[in-house]
């Protein structure tokens, strides 16, 4: 009975130890990085997959050596849910690792830069040609206003609310998604970095802001001059003066269709609201989406004398605070600049110029 009691506890013994050494071996399998592929791997996880499959998929890919023994461990831990999405491995890593980004979500994303002073069809436009889907599609979402009424009731689309800002989506991100992010970035800067800077009881609402906005990106070059500019206009809104903005007649031929990159004299007498030639006061609504620093100028405007500003055709403008001297800086800047700049460019093509 000893003998077999004695053979019984060896065998139990060995056992035990057998199972020791399995266990560490497994750990070892768990923690050890492996790479089953040359140089960089992307594997494309389908929504609804199952994790079984998630995981024969990753080791056909060569980023994992055994898919049975990664399912082994989420059987045996409370693991949370593999997530699916486009995940990129570019050096070896263990299972435990592996099932790590997958838990987190760690998936490639995609970059979108969305650049300051596009109107919708010109923000459609430059998301799609970026693979951030189809133009018509983008368009579509941009032209329903529902994302924004709470904040601008008047609004028609979501135009000037399309933050200006590089993102990073996921691939697969639907245009749905897209605008909303968009939209839901420029509520997040205006909330808090914008709004403060309103004088209490301005009684300004967020669609006069970004209107404002709107014109000062298109007008300035320089962030210096944003407040400025934002203070010239604030000056003519205040004294009644039409602000005789070329964008936003740009804006009105875009919207009737007629606009071929030029603006004539003749356009300048467009019947729409959007003409500030004819209509004093801010146009009906924004006519791009401006950026934040735009949108700081227009919420907290320079305490400036001037109403007229002229370019000097270098990006810089300069400013003036009566009708007399504007036009003395229009002469300047404008006529004789022109005048001299067309006369050196005769000159050179002429025979026996430079």
């Amino acid at each position: 009975m000893k003998r077999f009691f004695g053979c019984l506890l060896a065998l139990l013994l060995l056992a035990l130890g057998a199972a020791a050494l399995g266990w560490q071996w497994f750990q070892n399998e768990l923690t050890t990085p492996y790479q089953g592929f040359s140089e960089e791997v992307e594997v494309e996880i389908a929504s609804g997959t199952g994790t079984l499959a998630i995981l024969y998929q990753l080791q056909e890919a060569g980023v994992l050596r055994d898919a049975r023994l990664a399912r082994l461990h989420l059987r045996l831990t409370d693991s949370p849910s593999l997530q699916a999405g486009r995940y990129r491995f570019d050096r070896a890593l263990s299972p435990l690792e592996v099932i790590e980004k997958l838990n987190a979500g760690d998936v490639v994303l995609r970059s979108a830069t969305l650049i300051e002073g596009l109107d919708l069809e010109e923000a459609a436009e430059q998301l799609a040609d970026q693979g951030f889907g189809n133009r018509e599609v983008l368009l579509a979402r941009m032209r329903d206003p529902a994302p924004i009424l709470d904040l601008d009731p008047e609004a028609e689309t979501l135009e000037g609310y399309l933050h200006p800002d590089t993102y990073h989506f996921p691939h697969g991100t639907d245009e749905a998604a897209v605008v909303e992010t968009l939209v839901r970035t420029f509520r997040r800067r205006y909330e808090s970095e914008v709004r403060p800077l309103l004088p209490p009881g301005s009684g300004r609402s967020v669609r006069q802001v970004v209107t404002l906005a709107s014109i000062v990106e298109k007008e300035a070059r320089l962030d210096g001059e944003r407040a400025t500019i934002a203070g010239v206009y604030t000056n003519r809104l205040r004294r009644g003066i039409a602000l005789y903005a070329d964008p936003t007649v740009i804006f009105a031929l875009k919207l009737a269709g007629r606009w071929d990159g030029n603006i004539r004299k003749g356009d300048l007498a467009i019947d729409s609201p959007y003409n500030t030639y004819l209509y004093p006061g801010l146009p009906p609504g924004p006519i791009c989406s401006p950026g934040l620093q735009s949108l700081r100028a227009a919420a907290a405007p320079a305490d400036v004398p001037y109403l007229y500003f002229v370019s000097r055709n270098d990006g810089s403008h300069v400013f003036a605070a009566t009708l007399r001297e504007h036009n003395r800086n229009v002469e300047e800047w404008q006529r004789r600049y022109w005048r001299k700049k067309w006369a050196e460019e005769r000159a050179a093509k002429s025979p026996g110029g430079d």
